[in-house]
């Protein structure tokens, strides 16, 4: 059904939200309830005095009612209910043509929802895998815990020695002063737990802001004779000494690996062959994680698309990350299982391809090239240390057939999920 042809819808919705009466609305206008119910039920099309008549008595643009739901609502509304499998979904220019006021509701609804689960990911994360919180709430229960104690003995029936009562009330009072520093201490630090620049960080945290400060790419390492020292000293972001140790490590594999893949043949490899890992591999004669790392530090502006990577060790936890729009990362917390770079530790050294497509958040569709290797020396008498990475691509097109995927399960709308951590535990009593 065409926009125009829902004219009568739109009049009717207006007349219903100002609380009119169908005659009382028809002799406003000076027409009989009878032509304007034919003209509400769009069996009638008006326009010329008539439809600016009915705009000015319903306050209203004239515009409103032949042209109906702006286009950027009808975007939200398709953005909200994208992951709904239903043929409505193919009426959804309708409903938001006859019912604006709802349609608009729903999207703020669908806004505020998604403002909420972003918060509802960085809590969950904080609150599972923050030390300086973890410490901070440790503080607060173990010293209530000893004051109830106290309190409790000092209130037996039966009474306490004037000595022992003496020491418990100087006790009470200690507590009591370490309680309220220790509540005190939590309530600043959840205020300013949405402002990078002034909370307590993580040595992680604070190598991941000072590279991303930096766009990922250091120009005083291209070219021999960068000083990383100077780098480090000079950023702000690095404050504690586990962070610039985490820095000068990053930083160091930076410069070897710029060694190997230079900017300038680098960049008119990729003219030629694309953003291609394999290709570019071969044709260096470097391994494909070498490759991987080297086209996340480039800029978007010299290789023409946007790429996120992420690194973890053989236990899964990740210990490099750049976001990228499209594909959600965890700040902190574990990370979808259904990940490529995961099935990548399954089979060490074997390139891994998958077009995926996060569930949650509205994602688009992303390639998702992955590999695993051995870090460090291999020998006969250890085991090898395992390491993978995935770099992201960002396409846009959608495919018919994906991998649909999460970001983190204790955040994942997907319940029957067979990899989602708790139903494999239960599967696996």
């Amino acid at each position: 059904m065409s926009r125009g042809a829902l004219t009568g819808s739109r009049i009717r919705e207006r007349r219903l939200i100002k609380g009119m009466r169908q005659a009382d609305l028809a002799r406003s206008v000076g027409i009989s309830a009878s032509y304007l119910n034919l003209i509400e039920h769009n069996r009638r099309r008006i326009g010329g005095k008539l439809l600016l008549a009915l705009a000015q008595v319903l306050s209203v643009e004239p515009a409103t009612l032949t042209e109906g739901a702006q286009a950027t609502l009808l975007a939200a509304l398709r953005e909200a209910v994208a992951h709904l499998p239903s043929d409505e979904l193919q009426r959804i220019d309708e409903f938001a043509e006859r019912f604006p006021v709802w349609a608009e509701a729903m999207v703020q609804s669908y806004r505020q929802t998604q403002s909420l689960d972003a918060t509802v990911r960085r809590l969950s994360d904080r609150l599972t895998h923050d030390s300086h919180l973890a410490a901070s709430l440790h503080d607060v229960l173990s010293t209530t815990a000893a004051i109830r104690s106290t309190a409790s003995i000092l209130a037996e029936p039966d009474g306490v020695d004037e000595v022992w009562r003496t020491r418990f009330l100087g006790n009470l009072d200690e507590d009591a002063r370490r309680l309220a520093q220790s509540s005190k201490a939590l309530v600043s630090f959840l205020d300013n737990s949405d402002n990078y620049d002034t909370r307590p960080s993580l040595p992680q945290e604070e190598v991941e802001a000072f590279l991303a400060d930096n766009g990922y790419y250091f120009a005083e390492l291209e070219q021999d004779g960068g000083s990383i020292q100077s780098i480090i000293k000079n950023s702000p972001r690095l404050v504690s000494n586990a962070s610039q140790e985490l820095a000068v490590r990053a930083l160091s594999q930076y410069a070897v690996d710029a060694q190997a893949l230079p900017q300038i043949p680098l960049i008119d490899a990729i003219k030629d062959v694309g953003v291609d890992p394999a290709a570019i591999a071969l044709q260096f004669s470097q391994p494909l994680h070498v490759v991987f790392r080297r086209l996340a530090s480039l800029p978007e502006t010299e290789i023409g698309r946007l790429i996120g990577l992420v690194i973890c060790d053989a236990s899964g936890a990740i210990v490099f990350r750049k976001s990228v729009e499209g594909f959600s990362l965890p700040l902190l917390g574990s990370s979808c299982p259904l990940w490529p770079v995961f099935t990548a530790l399954t089979r060490p050294h074997r390139p891994i391809r998958r077009r995926v497509r996060q569930h949650d958040g509205g994602g688009k569709d992303c390639t998702c090239l992955a590999v695993s290797w051995a870090q460090g020396t291999v020998d006969f008498d250890r085991d090898p240390m395992l390491m993978a990475g995935m770099l992201i691509l960002p396409e846009n097109t959608d495919a018919p057939d994906v991998l649909a995927l999460g970001a983190s399960c204790r955040i994942c709308s997907k319940e029957a999920c067979e990899s989602r951590r708790e139903n494999s535990v239960i599967n696996n009593l």
